[in-house]
C-alpha cells in the first residue's frame, strides 16, 4: 500500500522511523508467556462502542449485553435502550470479530452510538463512554472519535472518570492527522495501523501522542450478513490492542491502567533487549 493510502500516524510505526522503546530495569524481564500465556480473557467485560454488534456473526459468538444510546432532540437528551440491537454498519462487528479472536472468552458489551452512515453526536459517544465505565467495563473500545475542541474538556473528564474506575480507554486515532478526542489523552491507550498481520507483535510509540501500533493495513474482517471484506484502517488497529489488554487483565485481574500500559511497552516488538 502506497503512503499516500495509509492512515494517519501509521507512518510513526514505519521501520526507519520508530524508535525502540529503552525498558526499564528490572529483576527479571517480563514475558508474554507471564502476561497473558495460556490466557482467554476469562472474566472480563470488553465494552465495543461503535455502530452495534451482530451476534449472529460466526466471528462473534455471542453479545452479552447492550446498549443503544441515540439523541432525543424533542427534550436535548441522550435516551439509552438496553434492548438487543443489530450492527447498523458493520464496523462494530469488525472490532468485535478482532476482540473475540485474541480473546474468545471475554464477555462483550455493544454500546451503540453510530447510526448506519456510521456517523453520530459527540454528546451521544460520551454517554456512551460513561455507560461503560458506570456499568463496570474493563476494557472499552472505541474505533471513533471526535476532532471538535469545544468537546476537549467533557472527554478529558469522561478520560479521567474511566482511569479512576480502572477502565481502560483504548481509542484509534483518527485515520486524517490532526487532533481526536479522546485518543490524545495521557491516560488512554492511543493506537495507529501498521502492516504487520501478527495480532501480538503491537509496538509503542516512544514519541507520542499515539502510543501503540498494531495491525490495520489489508485486512480481512468480520462485516454484515456473516461476511468478511477486506479493510484498512486506525479503526482496525484499536481492537487488537484491547484484546491484548483483556487477555492481561484476564490472567492479572485489577491491574491499573497505567500497569497495563507499562507490561504493554516492555513486551513491545520494538522494546530494546
Amino acid at each position: 500500500m502506497s503512503d499516500e493510502l495509509k492512515p494517519a500516524w501509521s507512518w510513526q510505526f514505519d521501520d526507519n522511523v520508530l524508535a525502540a522503546a529503552v525498558p526499564l530495569s528490572l529483576p527479571e524481564p517480563l514475558t508474554a508467556e507471564w502476561a497473558w500465556g495460556g490466557g482467554k480473557g476469562q472474566g472480563v467485560k470488553v465494552a465495543i462502542i461503535d455502530s452495534g454488534i451482530d451476534a449472529a456473526h460466526p466471528a462473534v459468538g455471542e453479545v452479552n449485553g447492550y446498549a443503544a444510546l441515540a439523541w432525543n432532540a424533542d427534550n436535548e437528551s441522550v435516551e439509552v435502550d438496553e434492548n438487543p440491537h443489530e450492527d447498523l454498519f458493520g464496523h462494530g462487528t469488525a472490532c468485535a470479530g478482532i476482540i473475540r479472536s485474541l480473546a474468545p472468552n471475554v464477555a462483550v458489551y455493544s454500546i451503540r452510538v453510530l447510526g448506519a452512515d456510521l456517523r453520530g453526536k459527540s454528546l451521544v459517544f460520551a454517554e456512551g463512554i460513561r455507560w461503560a465505565v458506570d456499568h463496570g467495563m474493563d476494557v472499552i473500545n472505541m474505533s471513533l472519535s471526535t476532532g471538535n475542541r469545544d468537546y476537549f474538556d467533557m472527554f478529558h473528564e469522561l478520560a479521567d472518570h474511566a482511569y479512576f474506575h480502572n477502565s481502560i480507554l483504548v481509542c484509534a486515532a483518527n485515520n486524517v492527522e490532526g487532533p481526536s478526542y479522546p485518543s490524545t489523552y495521557a491516560s488512554v491507550f492511543s493506537v495507529a495501523a501498521h502492516a504487520n498481520k501478527d495480532p501480538f507483535a503491537f509496538e509503542y510509540n516512544p514519541n507520542p501522542p499515539v502510543e501503540f501500533g498494531a495491525p490495520g493495513i489489508d485486512l480481512d474482517i468480520a462485516w454484515l450478513d456473516g461476511g468478511t471484506i477486506e479493510a484498512t484502517g486506525n479503526s482496525f488497529a484499536a481492537p487488537h490492542i484491547a484484546g491484548v489488554v483483556a487477555l492481561v487483565l484476564g490472567k492479572h485481574p485489577g491491574l491499573a491502567p497505567f500497569q497495563v500500559k507499562t507490561i504493554l511497552r516492555e513486551l513491545a516488538a520494538n522494546a530494546r533487549r
